[in-house]
């Protein structure tokens, strides 16, 4: 607020004057007159005035100080709850940050966890499988164990069906003599006469012509029965249907083979008699 300076100037002045003129030994020209008297009153009046002005600028200056202050404190505590708010903001941002890596953490060791169990699940379900076919192959084979004892218990005795056999095959019943050889390898594969069975079972293919199967049957004879007694005759028959498949040189080994194992056996010579119409020379008996 502005104020006015003319009548502080002009009260200051007539103090200024009446000071004067009330100095001891200084009399004034002209004796105090009821202007001057009004005027002193005005001048008090003014003082008063300035000083009621001045208390009353004194209070506002107090209450302002007093809002400023207030507004100040208002202040500091509104930027105090800020800072604390966004303090609060940043922690529950740093404690969120670091939820989400615990989070992620946790995530990725149950992926990793999953990834185990779906590894060692596949090797259980793959032992599962394996056991299953494992005791379906063991079922299979007991089954066909128990068929096979029963074919055997039913089946005719060994000797019997094997002359069976050969009675029929030297009758030249070459189909029954097959189904009786098949029927004793299949019953009695581990006797001695069931390379015999082989053999002949060979023989009767060779004469037919079927000269892939008879060697077939033939080393069957070779492989299972090495030293039966119709090992030696297998090998040769063996060379035989080789050189009627077009394999001479395949034929010629085995022919070579039964002179150098079985030197003095008729096989032999007849392995020399075919190996010379072949035209190479045959190895000589010792």
């Amino acid at each position: 607020m502005r104020l006015n300076r003319t009548p502080l100037v002009l009260a200051l002045f007539l103090s200024l004057f009446v000071a004067l003129c009330i100095v001891p030994g200084i009399s004034p020209a002209y004796g105090a007159s009821k202007e001057m008297i009004q005027l002193q009153t005005q001048v008090d009046q003014l003082q008063q005035q300035l000083t009621q002005m001045k208390q009353s600028f004194d209070e506002r200056m107090g209450v302002m100080k007093s809002l400023l202050d207030q507004n100040t404190d208002a202040a500091n505590k509104v930027t105090a709850a800020i800072n604390g708010l966004q303090a609060s903001i940043n922690k529950q941002q740093q404690d969120r940050s670091g939820q989400v890596d615990q989070i992620s953490g946790q995530i990725q060791a149950l992926n990793d966890t999953m990834d185990e169990l779906k590894v060692r699940l596949a090797k259980l379900s793959k032992q599962f499988e394996d056991m299953q076919t494992a005791q379906q192959s063991m079922a299979a084979q007991q089954a066909q164990a128990q068929q096979q004892a029963q074919a055997i218990a039913s089946a005719p005795a060994p000797d019997v069906l094997y002359n069976n056999a050969l009675r029929d095959y030297n009758g030249g019943n070459n189909d029954l003599a097959i189904q009786e050889f098949n029927d004793y390898i299949k019953f009695y594969p581990n006797t001695d006469l069931a390379g015999n069975a082989y053999f002949y079972l060979a023989e009767i293919q060779y004469k037919a012509g079927d000269y892939q199967r008879a060697v077939t049957n033939y080393d069957l004879v070779l492989q299972n029965f090495p030293s039966g007694n119709k090992a030696a005759s297998a090998e040769l028959k063996k060379g035989f249907a080789l050189i009627e498949l077009g394999k001479q040189d395949d034929g010629e080994q085995e022919l070579k083979h039964v002179i150098q194992r079985y030197p003095r056996s008729n096989e032999a010579n007849q392995a020399r008699e075919r190996l010379r119409k072949l035209g190479p020379a045959a190895p000589k008996s010792h």
